[in-house]
């Protein structure tokens, strides 16, 4: 799976969010959030940032752990979410060449 040109340009696009900042599901692949959710799943790359990419309502996938990575990093919430109005990042704005 990891293989694919569309795996690779939705971790391509993980990789874009810089610290303090997140992304969604949807974001890192419009068509397909599930996929990208797949392929995040298998990647066993120690570097991939995957605490910057929460549910599109700003929820935690993967609860505490992720919760104290992305506070490490300064990103904000509001209760139990991130503040996506502060802290969403717009990859295709990034990504445009």
């Amino acid at each position: 799976m990891l293989d694919s040109a569309r795996a690779r340009e939705v971790l391509r696009r993980v990789r874009s969010v810089p610290p303090g900042f997140v992304t969604t599901y949807g974001d890192l692949c419009p068509a397909a959030p599930r996929f990208a959710g797949a392929v995040m799943a298998a990647c066993r790359d120690p570097d991939l940032p995957w605490q910057r990419v929460v549910r599109a309502d700003g929820s935690l996938a993967k609860g505490a752990r992720q919760r104290r990575l992305l506070e490490a990093e300064g990103t904000p919430f509001r209760g139990e979410r991130v503040d996506l109005e502060l802290a969403w990042f717009a990859i295709d704005d990034a990504t445009r060449g």
